[in-house]
């Protein structure tokens, strides 16, 4: 039990003599007690941040039947390569033959998403399905750069889109447009 005692001062005064009062006695278990019992309950009620995470559909990786790959027509894709300096190169259809492009863009709302919004409602009417977006990635740009730009496709809500490899052309073209600096 905790308590905490005062002494008086039994010291002379006017050649007196006084008698000795007993300290005044204060208990403090009840206080130290209620310290533990709001300890515990800030601890139990408070909620702890969870980390926010993107689902992202991964491919199968069953490999034994080429054959079953999905033939897509060149006129519903567009493809994404993320540069250095914060740009992103865009093109429709093919590299070799492209029916669009190859765009420089910055990413936000005027740049990546106004170009997005806009071929979303384009190719539909154009080729008869929906726009098929693959994003592919330079070893230039950042991993920031990868996650705003799967942001954009959450924004816009594109139906589908994937992550690819960059092929040695297409680096060839950020080269060439100055997107490929270190």
């Amino acid at each position: 039990m905790a308590e905490l005692n005062q002494d008086s001062g039994g010291g002379k005064k006017g050649g007196k003599i006084r008698s000795k009062k007993a300290g005044g006695r204060v208990d403090l278990t009840a206080m130290v007690d209620l310290a533990f019992l709001l300890i515990t309950f800030f601890m139990l009620t408070t909620s702890i941040n969870k980390p926010n995470a993107m689902d992202v559909a991964l491919p199968d990786k069953n490999e034994e039947n080429p054959e079953d790959r999905l033939e897509v027509a060149d006129t519903r894709t567009m493809t994404l390569l993320l540069g250095s300096n914060n740009k992103i190169e865009w093109y429709l259809g093919e590299y070799s033959s492209p029916i669009e492009g190859p765009e420089v863009v910055d990413y936000g709302k005027d740049g990546i998403r106004s170009v997005l919004l806009q071929k979303l409602k384009e190719i539909p009417q154009r080729a008869g399905g929906d726009l098929i977006v693959v994003i592919r990635p330079s070893d230039r740009s950042t991993h920031r750069n990868l996650v705003d730009i799967l942001d954009e496709m959450n924004i816009v809500q594109a139906p589908i889109y994937m992550i690819g490899t960059i092929s040695e052309a297409e680096i060839e073209v950020l080269e060439r447009d100055g997107l490929y600096n270190e």
